[in-house]
């Protein structure tokens, strides 16, 4: 088995499975501060329907193809609506050496967290 595989096995423990995910709250300050990028992963017709207006936007079934757009430099937050697609797409884009984790709750989840006049805490 690979390093890869069998350090992912033992990150499934619950403990270690905070390193995996990152609060609405988490994400924000990070974002404001610079340190982190959102990656929206859902399809096109997902996001013709309602639009999160930053961060990238590249569906999951993208990123291989797509991996030179996400920073280096950054921690990549992945999300979709809720949380399983971006739990996967973490899994893969640590296996490609990124630092990431997976938006805990979603983008709805985020989107709730900034309604109304909250919207401004985070910095556009």
């Amino acid at each position: 088995m690979s390093t890869f595989m069998t350090d992912f096995a033992r990150d499934i423990a619950p403990r270690a499975m905070k390193k995996a995910r990152i609060s609405a709250e988490g994400f924000i300050e990070a974002y404001n501060n610079g340190t982190a990028e959102l990656v929206d992963i859902r399809v096109g017709s997902e996001t013709a329907v309602w639009q999160v207006n930053f961060g990238l936007k590249i569906p999951a079934p993208d990123l291989p193809e797509r991996l030179d757009e996400l920073p280096k430099d950054k921690l990549i937050v992945v999300a979709c609506p809720q949380a399983a697609r971006s739990s996967m797409a973490r899994t893969y884009l640590h296996s490609q050496g990124f630092r990431v984790k997976y938006l805990e709750g979603g983008l709805l989840g985020l989107v709730d967290r900034l309604k109304g006049g909250r919207a401004k805490d985070i910095q556009l």
